[in-house]
């Protein structure tokens, strides 16, 4: 019986091969806005980089994150984090603001996240977000299946990454009583660190390659590096990966 992949996250490998997605979130931290005294939600806050930002305005911010990892990572840094699942918010109209970065589009029940969010805002409150839309990853995403596909697996479902288009999210969004004020979607070709494709993918998918026995999983890793060579590596070993990412600013009705 197929079973989707649940990815895990080490908090000091994504410091060094993910910390490109805090550094390029300066244009949503502006649309949030923050401001001193808000009560404001950080959804799915990972090791708190954006948080600390976000608390640097003033504004008084709790971190949600369901990787153990990563909240640590975030304590430590001392912000105010807990280990709670998206789908699972239990706050009822307490937060001016919910903010999430790079977080949504690893949510499989985006209904009930949604409807999460919408219950954890006061009336009139913020939900600003930016996350994987349309087209992200297409050319990492071809390769994957295609390499996974030699193990039986099919690597974009196992993954269920959710990938909409603004049109999909923003009906989305209103079914769940948000007035959508602005959405986006907005390509950025993303330069990768040191680590290169490699480092992205044993960051970014890594329960996926975890799926494969220790042999397997080099070999897999080394094939996907390969097939995306051509396509996302300069002339100089300079990697960049072909982010596409959807920005929106909603509020809530009720």
């Amino acid at each position: 019986m197929f079973t989707m992949t649940e990815q895990t996250w080490n908090a000091t490998q994504y410091a060094l091969n993910g910390r490109f997605v805090a550094d390029l979130a300066g244009g949503v931290i502006d649309l949030l806005d923050p401001r001193p005294g808000e009560q404001i939600l950080d959804l799915g806050c990972g090791d708190g980089a954006l948080t600390k930002k976000i608390a640097a305005s003033g504004a008084k911010v709790k971190g949600v994150d369901s990787s153990e990892s990563m909240v640590a990572a975030a304590r430590a840094a001392g912000m105010d984090a807990k280990g709670m699942d998206a789908d699972a918010l239990d706050f009822d109209h307490e937060f001016d603001a919910v903010f999430s970065n790079a977080a949504l589009h690893w949510m499989r029940n985006q209904d009930t996240v949604l409807a999460g969010v919408h219950r954890a805002l006061k009336p009139g409150g913020r939900f600003v977000a930016e996350m994987g839309g349309h087209g992200n990853i297409a050319a990492i995403q071809v390769a994957l299946r295609a390499v996974f596909s030699k193990h039986g697996i099919d690597a974009i479902e196992a993954e269920q990454n959710y990938f909409p288009t603004p049109a999909a999210y923003e009906s989305r969004l209103r079914h769940h009583g948000f007035d959508v004020h602005y959405i986006e979607l907005m390509p950025r070709p993303t330069p990768l660190p040191q680590g290169g494709m490699r480092g992205w993918l044993e960051t970014f998918r890594r329960g996926l390659f975890e799926r494969l026995r220790d042999a397997e999983r080099e070999e897999a890793i080394q094939e996907t590096v390969q097939l995306l060579k051509p396509v996302l590596c300069d002339d100089l070993g300079k990697w960049t990966a072909d982010y596409v990412r959807l920005r929106f600013l909603a509020v809530s009705l009720s």
